[in-house]
């Protein structure tokens, strides 16, 4: 190996949530190996730490299954232009942070050719496809986890595997969240006395399209009964633009507050959160808030995917806990009367000690320590190749 490529990480990230993992990994790394290197393709974030850019990650920006295909002759020329650039370079070890497909199809390419492989947040073989867990061992010598539970299916298969924590178990702490609430409804202009409820239809245009009608049929029913004001968090001023009109057309405008890239402040400040499935009902359960969950898919898509998925539960406080903590609403149940009920439950508990309690023990369970358990890992992987 080169010299100049011992210490040199080249790293990968396909999304705004890979930059910010890929860029706390780097500095975990740095910390441990001063020295340290890194190159790839990553967000502003990743260049912050000391990435030398080799992609522009809106390159990797796609979503759904369209958008895939039509830009998949751009994507294989990106993987092979990373590989050519990986395989004069001789780098330490590639690192894939998330954005499963194009990192585990490149990944597989470099192992080949003898250079170490991490991937960071593991795919959801615990759900569905288990199969896929045998392409991983081809392509991966090591596996970084955000949760506990998913450590189990790699150590059956014999892939090395390490539960590094989830970052937001760090980010959101509650030794003060008395103060912490207080100042997100002074920001957002909320008396103390209101009841709020906060709504997270997600971040894409589909899921807003699905579910905001949904939120906003249980939120007209729950008026009629109830004092309550809503806070709607949109993931960028386009969403917000979207939700708004459908605001308009449901005649609930000036009941709903709509905050543009504020969901935390906007789940602090509630009462009560309705919330889509995915990292929201994480960050909801992190902050402590009593959550109604709902999902709903195409219906094609739901047929498919309902025939592969194997879980559960999927809201993550429930799949974590391995209980029904948070009450789920899928696909023909997400209506209005239905969450409009659900969310009556969760305004009705004076008190939910239980569920505070299972929320904290959970939290505690996903502090886990990059340094030791993701940067010391892949040093070590990176020499091993180095010695040989």
């Amino acid at each position: 190996m080169a010299l100049e490529s011992i210490g040199h990480y080249v790293l990968v990230a396909g999304e705004p949530s890979g930059d910010a993992l890929g860029a706390e990994l780097m500095l975990a790394i740095r910390a441990e190996q001063p020295n340290a290197r890194f190159s790839g393709v990553g967000g502003q974030l990743m260049r912050a730490a000391g990435l030398d850019p080799w992609a522009d990650i809106e390159a990797l920006s796609v979503n759904g299954f369209v958008a895939p295909l039509l830009k998949l002759p751009m994507l294989i020329r990106l993987i092979w232009q990373l590989r050519r650039r990986c395989l004069a370079l001789q780098p330490a070890a590639f690192i894939g942070v998330d954005f499963n497909f194009f990192n585990l199809l490149l990944a597989g390419l470099l192992k080949r050719a003898q250079i170490p492989t991490v991937h960071y947040v593991s795919p959801s073989v615990w759900a569905w496809r288990k199969g896929r867990i045998h392409s991983i061992k081809r392509r991966v010598d090591l596996m970084l986890t955000l949760y506990p539970f998913e450590t189990e299916i790699y150590e059956q298969f014999g892939i090395p595997v390490r539960f590094v924590g989830h970052p937001k178990a760090h980010l959101i702490q509650n030794e003060d969240s008395k103060t912490r609430n207080a100042e997100a409804r002074t920001a957002l202009g909320i008396a103390p006395p209101e009841r709020v409820i906060a709504l997270l239809p997600g971040s894409r245009r589909s899921e807003v399209a699905s579910m905001m009608p949904a939120y906003l049929a249980a939120a007209n029913q729950l008026l009629l009964t109830r004092s309550v004001r809503f806070l709607v968090a949109a993931a960028n001023p386009a969403r917000a633009q979207e939700i708004r009109d459908l605001i308009q057309a449901s005649g609930a405008m000036g009941l709903v507050q709509v905050e543009v890239g504020n969901a935390l402040t906007v789940m602090a400040a509630s009462d009560a959160v309705m919330v889509n499935s995915g990292t929201a009902t994480l960050e909801a359960m992190l902050l402590r808030k009593p959550m109604v969950m709902a999902y709903r898919l195409g219906p094609m898509t739901y047929w498919l995917v309902s025939r592969m998925v194997g879980a559960r539960h999927f809201a993550l406080p429930n799949i974590l806990s391995g209980e029904a903590l948070v009450e789920e609403f899928i696909q023909d149940q997400v209506t209005g009367p239905n969450l409009a009920a659900a969310l009556e439950r969760l305004l009705d508990q004076a008190e939910p000690v239980r569920l505070q309690a299972a929320f904290d023990a959970i939290h505690v369970t996903l502090k886990g320590d990059l340094r030791r358990q993701a940067a010391q890992p892949i040093i070590a992987l990176a020499a091993s190749r180095q010695s040989v």
